[in-house]
C-alpha cells in the first residue's frame, strides 16, 4: 500500500475556508475487489471510518447516530465537535464516493455552519484491466471547512497558523493512519445497511434480465 501526496493537503481560500485530500493506493486481487465492489461495501468503508475514530482515541470520540444526521462527540452530547448531515452515496462502475455534508458543530466557525463536507471518495480500474490484482485508489477529503480556530477579523492570521499547526496537522495523522489501515480490508459491518436493500433489488432485476439502473445516489437515513 502507498499513501500518495496530494498539493491540496492544507490549502486555504480568502473567506476563511480550508480544505485538505489525503490519498491512498491499495493493492489487492482482483477476485477480492470483484467480491467487494458492492454499495454495501461501500457503506461499509464509511462505518470503518467512523469506527476507526473511536478505537485510535481509546473511545474518547463516540459517532451518535440519528436518522439523519452523524454526530462525533466527547464521550457525548453536548459536546458535539462536529455534526454531519446523513450521508450521501454515489456508486458506478468504477467510482464510488460517501459524502457527509458539514451542519455545525464546537469546531465549525458560525459562518461555516451548513457549508463545506467531508467525502471518501474510491476509485477502480476499468473492469476490462488485465492483470490478476487491481489497484484501488481512496481519497479522502474535506472541502470547504470554516474552523472556529482560526478565527476572523485580526485574529484570523493567527489563528489559521494555529489551525495548521494543531488540528489540520492531527487531522491529517488520523486520516493516513486510517488510510492505511484500509490495507487489512477489515470493514465494519453496516449500522444503518441503506444500500444492502437497493443490492438486493439489483440483484433481483439482474437475475430477471432487467437491466434498466435502479439509481446512482442514494441517501441513507
Amino acid at each position: 500500500m502507498t499513501l500518495r501526496p496530494d498539493g491540496r493537503q492544507g490549502s486555504s481560500s480568502a473567506d476563511g475556508s480550508v480544505g485538505s485530500v489525503q490519498v491512498a493506493e491499495i493493492t489487492l486481487p482482483r477476485a477480492d475487489l470483484e467480491r467487494m465492489w458492492t454499495p454495501e461495501y461501500l457503506e461499509r468503508l464509511a462505518g470503518t471510518y467512523w469506527r476507526y475514530l473511536t478505537r485510535i482515541s481509546l473511545g474518547l470520540l463516540r459517532v451518535l447516530y440519528t436518522p439523519d444526521s452523524r454526530e462525533i462527540a466527547v464521550l457525548g452530547r453536548p459536546l458535539v465537535l462536529l455534526r454531519f448531515h446523513a450521508p450521501e452515496y454515489e456508486t458506478g462502475a468504477d467510482r464510488g464516493a460517501v459524502t457527509w455534508r458539514i451542519d455545525r458543530g464546537l469546531l465549525v466557525a458560525p459562518s461555516g455552519r451548513g457549508r463545506g463536507y467531508l467525502r471518501i471518495s474510491v476509485a477502480r480500474p476499468p473492469e476490462g484491466h488485465a492483470g490478476g490484482e487491481a489497484t484501488v485508489t481512496v481519497s479522502s477529503e474535506v472541502a470547504n471547512f470554516y474552523p472556529l480556530l482560526a478565527g476572523w477579523g485580526w485574529f484570523s492570521r493567527l489563528g489559521r497558523v494555529l489551525y495548521r499547526e494543531t488540528q489540520l496537522r492531527i487531522h491529517v495523522l488520523v486520516t493516513h493512519a486510517f488510510l492505511r489501515s484500509l490495507a487489512n480490508l477489515d470493514f465494519a459491518p453496516s449500522r444503518v445497511g441503506a444500500l444492502r436493500e437497493a443490492q438486493r433489488v439489483e440483484r433481483r432485476r439482474a437475475s430477471r434480465g432487467d437491466r434498466s439502473p435502479v439509481g446512482e445516489q442514494a441517501t441513507a437515513g
